[in-house]
């Protein structure tokens, strides 16, 4: 039993971490297979394509520097469009920090490194729902989310990469990446605010994607937010005003 001066153990957060993520290799098996077949396609071999991956790690991003790369864009074109892709990262990060901020500079720098869709969406979620757990706790919890992920992403990456064409098309792998946007982002909408700014952002892609260079995902993102926080403003000054029953 544990005395009243020794802090609470971080193993057990790191083995939930584990197990709540285990479902998402469903998704990264896939999409880093595909990853690493188009990247045998694209001329990589087995060893650049995973470079690629350990260097990125951020599966949106490498399959638009991939293509990119293939249509011979200009290097500053292929970096500034991967980190557009990514830009929902900086917002990840904002939302992480209350809960993750405390932490050493080295823990945080790699934690921003793990930060993709599937720890963010299950950590915030714990976070929020456990606001008793020490820092030590959350940062166990939010490396156990890719405990399993990154290894399986990294092996089919290789796998991908060996195999190279020899995938067939009607495996349909490329629609997996959708798929796992809206298994993650399903369970976030929890409010008003949410749902309008994930339409909103929803309805403005669609004509912004005609837009070069994927500038149309910032525009996208950035109406959504500024949509999302409008709605929850709105909502907040309407309960002030409403009389107290």
């Amino acid at each position: 039993m544990l005395n009243s001066t020794q802090k609470p153990s971080a193993y057990p957060s790191f083995l939930k971490a584990m197990r709540d993520s285990a479902p998402f290799m469903l998704v990264s098996g896939p999409f880093g297979l595909l990853f690493g077949v188009l990247s045998a396609e694209a001329g990589l071999d087995i060893l650049e394509a995973l470079a690629f991956s350990l260097a990125v790690y951020a599966g949106s991003a490498q399959f638009t520097g991939l293509q990119l790369m293939q249509e011979h864009t200009p290097t500053i074109i292929v970096i500034i469009s991967a980190l557009a892709v990514n830009l929902r990262m900086a917002m990840y990060s904002a939302s992480l920090t209350p809960y993750l901020g405390s932490a050493p500079l080295w823990q945080r720098a790699f934690a921003a490194y793990m930060t993709v869709d599937h720890s963010y969406a299950l950590s915030i979620i714990e976070f929020e729902n456990k606001p008793e757990l020490t820092i030590s706790q959350r940062l166990a919890y939010f490396f156990g989310t890719n405990a399993l992920v990154a290894p399986c992403w990294m092996l089919m990456t290789i796998t991908g990469a060996y195999i190279g064409a020899q995938v067939p098309d009607s495996w349909g792998l490329d629609f997996v990446l959708p798929l796992a946007f809206l298994a993650m982002a399903g369970p976030m909408l929890r409010t008003p605010a949410h749902v309008v700014a994930c339409f909103t952002a929803i309805c403005v892609s669609l004509p912004a994607a005609a837009m070069p260079y994927n500038l149309g995902l910032i525009v996208a993102g950035f109406a959504g937010m500024v949509a999302g926080a409008q709605t929850e403003l709105w909502l907040k000054t309407t309960a002030k005003q409403e009389p107290k029953q």
